[in-house]
């Protein structure tokens, strides 16, 4: 496939770089001057736009000129997707939505990832934060008592992109049968409430709004983070009688024995003790040794890793989890970034390419498109390209 993405800051990129991953040839399409709103930003907005601009070839074309959008309605005729996160209205003042697309190309699946659905909502700024404080997810995020929080990565931007791609594939397929393309609308809004789905569920079953959990969860007791004897913190989580037997055992403690801890029913009725106690047992034990016992018991835990930890862990490199690119932003060299992390008998993920610096493949593709070097000097001289 050919993508064409009309993106910027996150969702845009995110949902055409996992296409770019399974092999799709995207041309990422930004104006000539200056791009994506986060190349050369700050030190995070270069991070994410070194991150989810991978494997991609990068244009610009100003889609305001006459000879910028012939060059892309060219681009449109010979491609079978866009994605496009602007402002709501603003492909259409552009003359880049979907109803003037399809007459250029009527097979082309066009996505839009927008804050809301059309409704009283679709006009109001949506960012990720917007979208996770409406759908709740800031409301269950944190610690009881505290301010709300959002979630330390853009959940919402991602969660929509991840839609956008799974209903993208659904539209070439259609596509592929029918000959027709279609416009696909993919909300943050809605997106971030799916993720919601069973804290909304508990709250019209049983009449209990859901409130912040911090590491741990209503369900199962023991299942939080506790600190080591290193001030480390390791998130403990047995999930069965067994296996909280177990952990009870191998952190030599007798909370297994009291009668308030006796089931699951009885931990959930005294969790505020039984936390102290297993937080008592695991300071005990520095979080290397701590981590071993329960592993070896068969215990869920696991160190709670902070950005170095994540890229320091062999075993992410050992399962070929990391692929290497050069940074176009920033102080620029190599960096280790996530690849796509499902595996499949039949296929597998593209090597990953460094992020196009701006313009870096506008020759390239013009010239695959039949433009010849006059052509493409007059089009950098109008400032078209």
């Amino acid at each position: 496939m050919t993508v064409l993405e009309l993106g910027h800051i996150i969702a845009g990129p995110f949902c055409s770089m996992l296409l770019a991953d399974l092999g799709a040839e995207v041309i990422k399409v930004e104006h000539p001057k200056g791009g994506d709103a986060v190349r050369d930003s700050s030190e995070v907005g270069n991070s994410s736009f070194n991150y989810v601009n991978r494997n991609k070839l990068g244009v610009t074309l100003d889609l305001k000129s006459d000879e910028g959008s012939a060059v892309f309605a060219d681009l449109v005729e010979e491609s079978d997707v866009l994605i496009e996160n602007f402002a709501t209205g603003t492909a259409d003042r552009l003359g880049v939505g979907y109803d003037d697309l399809k007459t250029i190309n009527k097979e082309l699946v066009y996505c839009s990832i927008k804050g809301f659905n059309e409704g009283p909502y679709e006009d109001y700024p949506a960012l990720d934060p917007v979208a996770e404080a409406l759908s709740g997810v800031m409301s269950v995020t944190g610690h009881p008592d505290q301010p709300p929080v959002r979630s330390g990565t853009s959940l919402a931007d991602m969660a929509a992109s991840l839609y956008g791609a799974i209903s993208i594939l659904g539209g070439v397929r259609q596509r592929d049968a029918s000959g027709d393309g279609q416009h696909v609308t993919v909300p943050l809004y809605e997106s971030t409430v799916s993720l919601m789905g069973y804290w909304l569920a508990y709250t019209q079953a049983y009449g209990k709004v859901a409130e912040p959990i911090g590491a741990g969860h209503p369900n199962w007791a023991p299942y939080n983070a506790y600190q080591s004897a290193d001030e480390e913190w390791v998130f403990v989580g047995p999930s069965s009688q067994a296996q909280w037997e177990a952990m009870c055992e191998v952190l030599d403690t007798d909370l297994h024995e009291d009668a308030r801890f006796s089931t699951l029913d009885d931990r959930r009725d005294h969790r505020e003790a039984l936390d102290k106690g297993v937080a008592a047992a695991c300071e005990q034990f520095e979080a290397e040794e701590l981590i071993s016992r329960l592993r070896n018991a068969g215990v869920p835990v696991a160190p709670v890793n902070d950005t170095q930890d994540v890229i320091d862990d062999p075993y992410l490199r050992q399962t070929d989890a990391l692929g290497t690119i050069h940074a176009t932003e920033g102080d620029g060299g190599d960096i280790d970034v996530p690849r796509y992390p499902a595996r499949s008998t039949r296929f597998d993920r593209v090597e990953n390419a460094d992020p196009p610096e701006l313009g870096e493949d506008t020759d390239a593709v013009l010239e695959a498109l039949g433009y010849d070097e006059a052509e493409r000097e007059r089009l950098r001289d109008t400032g078209a390209v």
